[in-house]
């Protein structure tokens, strides 16, 4: 049967099983917590990982209005979910494998809500919950089945690009020959780190802003072409200065700051890509 916060029902057991379950999802996870911080460190395709946390924490707080409208009940359905969760990561560590050992931390903190708020609740938290997603690095094998490919295609437009300004270049898979220097598109600018990182922030556009469905739909997925535009446009770029000025300029600091010019222009996308959906009908 379903618990109600009654008199029968204390506000402080909700606070006790509330104590006792983050106790517990401490103690479990926080090896876990450690070892994707450190991942977080170390792999620039993740460093957005940081902020992850703290953008869930504010859309909770952005509908904390009406979470408060809603009735705690809680549900021990919950509890299902908790044990699937647990299942899940005891299998992925004794694999070693650590996406699914992380992603089990989203759904036992879907089955503590069920547990302790309710179906309501928890279905109004799904989104802030589901954005956790972002912060858990993709497994290597499959960030590299699709960084592969695409930074050939990105490889292949940047030489069309470059020879149709009248530059002299030819290409060899992701390989660049210009007259006077030889450019390796390598896995960083594939364009996949920029796609990632832009889809976290529609995502989290989408949330926050007030349009249709599908029009939230079309901002999300809007984060594709605008990755690979604007990691072509850097290619681009980085291959004609090159041709001018060696690789040098394909190298250190202009190649971090490169990319970070190159992501602001990707968020000023989709801030143009939302305005234009807010005005149409």
């Amino acid at each position: 049967m379903p618990k109600t916060l009654t008199k029968n029902n204390p506000l402080t057991i909700f606070y006790v099983e509330f104590f006792i379950l983050s106790a517990f999802f401490i103690a479990l996870y926080y090896p876990v917590i450690v070892g994707m911080i450190h991942d977080w460190e170390v792999n620039k395709n993740y460093s957005h990982g940081y902020l992850i946390p703290f953008i869930t924490g504010y859309m909770i707080w952005n509908i904390r209005k009406e979470l408060l409208q809603i009735e705690i009940v809680s549900n021990n359905w919950g509890v299902l979910l908790i044990l699937a969760g647990i299942v899940q990561f005891i299998v992925a560590w004794v694999g070693t494998e650590y996406f699914l050992q992380r992603t089990s931390m989203i759904v036992i903190l879907f089955g503590i809500a069920l547990f302790l708020t309710g179906s309501k609740f928890t279905k109004k938290l799904s989104m802030p919950l589901l954005y956790l997603i972002f912060m858990v690095p993709i497994p290597a094998i499959i960030w590299n089945k699709f960084a592969f490919p695409m930074k050939l295609f990105a490889s292949y437009i940047a030489a069309h690009l470059v020879d149709a300004i009248g530059i002299s270049i030819l290409r060899e898979g992701n390989i660049l020959h210009l007259a006077s220097t030889t450019l390796e598109v390598a896995d960083a600018c594939s364009g996949l780190r920029s796609l990632t990182s832009l889809l976290a922030l529609s995502a989290a556009f989408t949330f926050m802003i007030s349009l249709s469905k599908w029009k939230k739909w079309v901002l999300f997925f809007s984060a594709v072409p605008i990755a690979i535009f604007t990691n072509v446009m850097r290619l681009t770029i980085t291959a004609a200065l090159a041709s001018r000025y060696g690789e040098k300029v394909a190298q250190g600091f202009l190649h971090d700051f490169s990319g970070w010019l190159i992501f602001m222009l990707g968020m000023a996308m989709l801030i143009g890509v939302n305005t234009l959906l807010s005005k149409t009908r």
